[in-house]
């Protein structure tokens, strides 16, 4: 593997060759040779250095509805690129092989400047570009610098996030974010800290600030059994959605399928997301999704008016379009 070190950005220098690291609200106090929650950003010598700058575990051109994203440009082909690392613990990961990695187990990986990234997207003709699969925002100066690079470039770029970063970081890349998918893992404080390790806290204010700041937000709730499943703190979660985000900011409810530390757990109920579903339409939700459940009526897109199907999907296809 190719090592490339860049100096971080958003660290504090402190005393005795210590640096502290506020990119998220973890604030890593790092000593000398100690690497942060994240894995990825390592103090040498009295600097904070990102270890996973131009390193890519994954590429891919998906359907924007992958992200999932549906009420941005349906249908686009989206250039999807990853590394390697996250700032949360989730034991029910579907990425896991990449985001709970470490730089160091990488085989193969070599470097990638951003221009490579374009080039691509302009060999294939995809003019979106999406930060995804693991945690994005801990790869931060390559994603600010590729989407700056992008954004000259005339293409859009999105961003599928936990959320955990502290509002100045953010507030510095927003302005080369054109949309976001934001996952709300649960609407629990205790949940957050104990088991995924973050702050709820945290996560709803920078979903609140993209929006505030004019950036296409869309959020996903994957409902997992015995973790985030309850009646009651799902319609927490919705009334924080109105209140916030407001009534057309699309809310995608996902199926849990067994994974990773929770390989033995049993997969969400379909009628449990139905009725989720339902809820978060009657509380006044105008674009509710049920994911992972092929054939359900809640991947369509109708009216908020009078209840006309408008997008007919299938997976990540769209099947039957009644737009003008």
């Amino acid at each position: 593997m190719t090592e490339v070190m860049k100096e971080a950005l958003f660290y504090r220098k402190l005393d005795n060759n210590r640096v502290r690291c506020e990119l998220c609200p973890w604030m890593c106090t790092l000593s000398d040779g100690q690497v942060g929650v994240c894995g990825v950003r390592k103090n040498r010598d009295g600097k904070l250095y990102s270890l996973n700058y131009g390193l890519l575990t994954a590429t891919a051109i998906d359907p924007i509805e992958k992200k999932p994203l549906y009420h941005f440009y349906p249908q686009a082909p989206i250039f999807s690129i990853s590394t390697v690392g996250c700032n949360f613990r989730c034991p029910w990961c579907q990425n896991w092989e990449i985001s709970q990695s470490k730089v160091d187990e990488l085989k193969e990986e070599e470097y990638t400047p951003p221009e490579r990234i374009i080039n691509i997207m302009e060999r294939y003709n995809t003019p979106f570009l999406a930060f995804t699969y693991n945690e994005p925002l801990i790869w931060y100066e390559y994603v600010l610098d590729t989407a700056k690079l992008a954004r000259s470039k005339g293409y859009k770029n999105v961003l599928v996030t936990n959320g955990h970063i502290s509002l100045d970081p953010l507030d510095n890349l927003l302005p080369y974010l054109d949309a976001a998918n934001v996952d709300i893992k649960a609407f629990n404080r205790d949940t957050y800290l104990k088991i995924i390790g973050g702050r709820l806290e945290a996560v709803l204010e920078s979903t609140l600030e993209m929006k505030r700041k004019g950036i296409h937000v869309e959020t996903t709730y994957l409902v997992i059994p015995g973790v985030n499943d309850s009646y009651e703190e799902f319609k927490k979660m919705v009334k924080w959605h109105l209140d916030n985000l407001g009534p057309e900011t699309p809310l995608h409810i996902s199926r849990f399928f067994p994974m990773y530390k929770y390989h033995d757990k049993e997969p969400t109920p379909i009628g449990l997301l139905t009725s989720f579903w339902k809820i978060a339409k009657e509380e006044g939700i105008l674009y509710v999704y049920v994911g992972n459940v092929p054939g359900h009526e809640g991947e369509n897109t109708y009216c908020p008016g009078c209840n006309k199907l408008v997008i007919r999907r299938g997976g990540f296809s769209i099947i039957e379009w009644n737009l003008d």
